[in-house]
């Protein structure tokens, strides 16, 4: 079949080599060069005009770089890794996020805006609403852009990507994530976050949304525990039902089975009769009915074994007789054990209680079983108002934070990608009220775990509080301004609140978490630290580019190790002053855990020899090496 749009376009192109040949000047050349481009570029698959962001236009004059707010950090234990809340343009934090942690995150989760339409996110520091003509484009190139980086960011070898959307975009979402990740496993997941819908008039009421599931390498998704009284196998019918399994598809599947009529037992099993016998011609001992596999409009199919497979199953118990049936063509239902229930007998997931009349078994699963995730959720626990919305106002108060995500429905995610990776690095890019460490707490409470969390989100206000700031003379950048946003006034609170098991008016909360006996007054064993982003010029006038980049390696060293550069066990040595201070100064050498050396200094070999005794690692170049190179320093 003729590809019709080729043919056009490559007459076109044919017509523009012979334009070439008659207007040989530069400009004219480049203009039929970009036609060409257009013409044969991608023709299948999700097409849509990309847009620079303020944050490229940035970086080709500045440098991102994180500044830690001290003022906001916790220590709960020091032994354990520390997570991260970063505040700032998530596509500027997750270019500093390659540099330490490419290849190296285990999860990210993100929820990012669903494009309604309701001025509800911000492009290039504006609004974007219904009446945008470039809506769809702006939100599919600001994933794009963002997806690219995380797909550097994730483990190749083992990794899940979880993305949730509603019904505006999740069909331009899919295509693109089929577009990037032709690698990857991927599983579209509805779930019902609002049993009582949302109104429409005319529509549908919607109760649902979506969440692809990417998985990369060896990633799968594990079971959940199923809790209750056993509960017991399920018996199938032997007769098999699809279309192709008719009796003159198989010569050793047909066979009659013989029943006793007094007993309602299986008497014995007859050879497999060939295609051209007449069931009426088989002849079944005294006393008993010859069974075969006949559907009830008289087709003839074939059973679900072999005669021998048959036979070994029937004397473990594994095949029975059902209902007499008189007026049927199958005169006795016989059921059977599927293998995987068979399997799941022999690892003791099920478990045979006794044994009937007929020496069937009488087989059940334990009440607390483990069962395939499915793709449809309807779980209570995942309503967004009741444990999300509903679950933090007493934490932070009413009217903070618009449709949070149910702090279970995230657990639960999480859970079923890093349930046998309990140090698991997640990172959420689209933080939001900051939901994801609060799982990621929860999850490690309950299993022991030890899993990093690491969330970046913007500190805008929302549309209604800027007017107001505005009126009242602020602008953004101010302090009354920023501490509206939503890093200080929702993800921070909430995180610090949380932990410390208070309200932001440090009163105990109350209640317990509904997934285990932890007290909300309990908090949990959590270390946070607080980032900001920031940017330093690429060529500053009166001073030396490395100088100030070394104010910043401090943050990427305790971001890359999830831990803190306290200068007592963890240490960072920038100049021989630093080397004198702490390497040559006994007390302090000898509590030396962790240590970093500035690859610019040159050591004798006395002083190597006390390095290398601590194991010293050479501050990354990754982290500005290339800025440092294209500076000429």
């Amino acid at each position: 079949m003729a590809n019709v749009t080729k043919l056009k376009r490559d007459k076109m192109i044919k017509f523009l080599e012979k334009l070439k040949n008659t207007h040989t000047d530069d400009s004219s050349i480049r203009a039929f060069n970009e036609i060409e481009n257009a013409l044969t570029e991608k023709k299948f698959g999700l097409v849509f005009e990309e847009h620079t962001e303020e944050v490229d236009e940035r970086l080709l004059n500045e440098i991102p770089i994180f500044c830690a707010d001290e003022s906001r950090k916790i220590c709960k234990n020091k032994n354990l890794p520390y997570n991260f809340i970063i505040e700032g343009d998530n596509l500027q934090a997750l270019y500093l996020l390659e540099k330490t942690h490419r290849g190296r995150i285990d999860c990210i989760y993100i929820d990012p805006p669903y494009n309604t339409g309701a001025r509800d996110w911000k492009y290039n520091n504006d609004y974007v609403d219904s009446n945008d003509n470039y809506r769809h484009s702006k939100w599919l190139s600001m994933m794009k852009t963002r997806l690219q980086i995380a797909k550097r960011l994730l483990n190749p070898n083992n990794s899940v990507l979880i993305c949730t959307i509603d019904e505006k975009e999740y069909l331009h979402l899919g295509c693109l994530l089929e577009e990037m990740f032709p690698e990857g496993n991927i599983q579209m997941i509805s779930s019902v976050i609002n049993r009582a819908g949302t109104g429409r008039k005319y529509e549908f009421s919607r109760t649902d949304e979506y969440l692809f599931f990417i998985r990369f390498g060896k990633a799968t998704i594990s079971m959940e525990q199923l809790e209750g009284e056993k509960t017991p196998v399920t018996w199938d019918t032997l007769r098999r039902s699809g279309p192709s399994n008719t009796r003159d598809r198989t010569k050793r599947q047909f066979y009659p089975v013989f029943v006793n009529d007094s007993t309602k037992k299986i008497d014995s099993v007859g050879d497999p009769i060939p295609l051209e016998m007449n069931i009426n011609d088989v002849k079944a001992p005294k006393g008993c009915t010859a069974v075969f596999p006949i559907r009830d409009n008289g087709i003839e199919m074939m059973w679900g074994c072999v005669k021998e497979e048959f036979i070994n199953r029937f004397e473990k118990g594994y095949i029975r007789v059902g209902n007499y049936t008189p007026n049927k063509p199958q005169k006795y239902v016989i059921s059977y054990l599927t293998g995987g229930i068979i399997n799941d007998i022999a690892t003791g997931k099920a478990f045979i209680e006794n044994y009937n009349e007929d020496g069937s078994v009488n087989a059940f699963y334990h009440g607390n079983r483990e069962i395939p995730p499915t793709t449809n959720w309807n779980k209570p626990l995942h309503d967004a108002q009741w444990y999300g919305s509903n679950l933090i106002k007493p934490i932070l108060g009413p009217n903070r934070f618009s449709y949070p995500k149910s702090l279970y429905a995230v657990k639960d995610c999480l859970y079923y990608v890093t349930k046998n990776k309990k140090s698991a690095i997640i990172l959420d890019f689209f933080a939001g009220s900051g939901t994801t460490m609060h799982a990621v707490n929860l999850l490690n409470c309950e299993d022991n775990g030890n899993r990093q969390c690491i969330m970046v989100t913007n500190n805008e206000v929302s549309e209604s509080v800027a007017k107001k700031l505005k009126e009242e003379g602020y602008k953004p950048g101010d302090e009354k301004w920023e501490e509206h946003g939503i890093a200080k006034n929702v993800t921070w609170p909430r995180t610090y609140c949380t932990i410390n098991g208070i309200d932001i008016n440090n009163k105990p909360l109350k209640g317990t978490y509904e997934t285990c006996d932890r007290r909300l007054s309990e908090g949990f064993n959590s270390n946070v630290k607080y980032f900001k982003c920031d940017w330093t010029p690429r060529k500053p006038q009166d001073y030396l580019l490395s100088n100030i980049l070394c104010l910043h390696v401090k943050e990427m060293i305790e971001l890359e190790h999830a831990i803190e550069i306290d200068n007592e066990k963890n240490v960072i040595i920038f100049n021989k002053d630093d080397f004198n201070k702490y390497i040559l100064n006994t007390e302090k050498y000898r509590k030396i855990d962790n240590l970093w050396v500035n690859q610019n200094i040159i050591f004798s070999s006395d002083e190597l020899k006390l390095l290398n005794k601590k194991d010293f690692k050479y501050i990354p170049r990754e982290y500005f090496g290339q800025e440092l190179k294209e500076a000429a320093e």
